[in-house]
């Protein structure tokens, strides 16, 4: 098991229907941690998941919370898919900024059980269309060998799926 003294941030990354909210809360019970959920606050206020403006202010406000916290010495797990690469290196470099150790877990999920899962539960409102999730899929950058690399080992390796 890694250290987990210290700030930590934990990146959850994954398609809609990985199990993100599954993974991130498991941990968070198992770490005391915070999650960072835009899908938990838009869903809370109302707003529709699929309005894209808002879901970048929340994420934004959500960061600015996020490095708070790990200032003051809190392991965080950040739920917003992370699709890019360069959004999963600004979120690593930031908060290594602060001092704190960085997780990327990468919930690995085929198209066929994402789209079963998502059917199933049908919490989307509207509802996810099979070519939205071919489409996401297609653009996801799946995070290399090379980029799981710069993060540290998870802090349950039976955790991450």
């Amino acid at each position: 098991m890694t250290d987990t003294s210290g700030p930590r941030l934990i990146i959850v990354c994954g398609l809609p229907g990985s199990g993100k909210t599954t993974h991130a809360t498991a941990l968070t019970e198992r770490l005391g941690a915070i999650r960072m959920s835009p899908d938990d606050w838009m869903d809370s206020a109302g707003i529709n998941l699929w309005d894209a403006e808002t879901r970048a202010t929340i994420e934004r406000v959500q960061w600015e919370l996020t490095q708070e916290l790990l200032r003051r010495g809190h392991t965080v797990i950040i739920e917003w898919g992370t699709w890019g690469r360069e959004e999963r290196d600004t979120l690593r470099e930031g908060a290594r900024a602060l001092g704190a150790a960085v997780e990327l877990h990468y919930l690995d999920v085929p198209l066929e059980v994402l789209w079963e899962r998502i059917h199933t539960r049908a919490l989307e409102s509207p509802p996810m269309t099979r070519l939205q999730l071919e489409t996401y899929a297609h653009t996801i950058e799946i995070p290399t060998e090379d980029e799981l690399a710069l993060f540290e080992q998870p802090t349950y390796p039976d955790a991450a799926f």
